[in-house]
C-alpha cells in the first residue's frame, strides 16, 4: 500500500503542480482534505488545492518539479521537492520579478483508500521572496 501512495503523491506532482492538470486533483484528493498548512488565503478542501496550484502556475512560468526524496510508512507519504520556474505573475503580494526561482517544500501527506486525508507540509518561501 506504501508503494502506491507513494506514486500517487509522485503523480500529484507531476501532474498537478508540474503540468497543470488541475482535473487530476479530483482523482487524487479526497473532498474532505485537511491541509494543515495551508498557504496563505487558501480555501479549504479540495478547492483550496486545485486555487493553490492554479495561482502558482499562473506566477510561475514554466514550473519544474524535481522530486527529491519520497519516503513512506503505513499510510503516510513524506517528500521533499524543488520547484522552478520563472516568477512571472504575482505571488503571496509579490510582483512579477521575470527572475528564475526556486522554492523547497517538504511535505507529509496521509492516504485512505488511495486519495491524500492530510497534509503537513513546510515551505521554504523565504527562498523565492528572496529571489523575486
Amino acid at each position: 500500500m506504501s508503494e502506491d501512495n507513494k506514486a500517487k503523491l509522485r503523480q500529484f506532482y507531476e501532474e498537478v503542480a508540474e503540468k497543470g492538470n488541475v482535473a487530476m486533483v479530483d482523482e487524487l484528493v479526497s473532498p474532505r482534505i485537511v491541509d494543515h498548512n495551508p498557504g496563505p488565503g487558501q480555501a479549504p478542501g479540495v478547492e483550496g488545492v486545485k486555487q493553490f496550484f492554479t495561482a502558482m502556475r499562473a506566477a510561475v512560468t514554466g514550473l519544474r518539479v524535481s522530486i527529491e526524496h519520497v519516503i513512506s510508512e503505513g499510510d503516510k507519504v513524506a517528500a521533499h521537492v524543488s520547484m522552478r520556474g520563472k516568477h512571472t505573475g504575482e505571488l503571496l503580494g509579490i510582483p512579477p520579478s521575470g527572475k528564475e526561482v526556486v522554492m523547497r517544500i517538504s511535505d507529509v501527506v496521509r492516504f485512505e483508500n488511495g486519495k491524500a486525508v492530510e497534509r503537513w507540509g513546510v515551505e521554504d518561501m523565504s527562498g523565492f521572496v528572496s529571489q523575486a
